[in-house]
């Protein structure tokens, strides 16, 4: 069995505690962010029906790597993504990283190009 660092335990600490709260509808599904240490992903899903709804990810944006810029070609190319499938709010989901450098880069992005949360 693999060995889980505290690090690791206190991310899935903090990323349950913030799911406890945030809910997606379909009226405003949640956008779920998830860094890697090479890529970051985005998915938009309606917790309701179970289906994701639109997602991006840097492997996909065409971009060197999962660094700001690349955060912030996802967050553009999700975006982009959710107004094509008629979505205008969703409900930020951070998956238990703080707030700042690549989720933060992605987050003002989507806002920049359109969704609203």
């Amino acid at each position: 069995m693999a060995k889980t660092t505290d690090k690791t335990r206190l991310r899935e600490r903090r990323r349950l505690r913030v799911r406890q709260r945030i809910r997606g509808t379909a009226d405003q599904p949640r956008l779920s962010v998830f860094r890697s240490a090479k890529h970051i992903y985005a998915q938009i899903i309606d917790d309701a029906s179970g289906r994701t709804l639109a997602a991006a990810s840097s492997l996909s944006a065409k971009v060197a790597g999962g660094n700001i810029a690349g955060a912030q070609a996802v967050g553009k190319a999700i975006a982009e993504k959710a107004k094509a499938a008629s979505i205008t709010r969703v409900c930020f989901d951070r998956g238990g990283n703080l707030f700042h450098g690549r989720v933060k880069a992605l987050a003002d992005a989507a806002r920049e190009a359109g969704l609203e949360f």
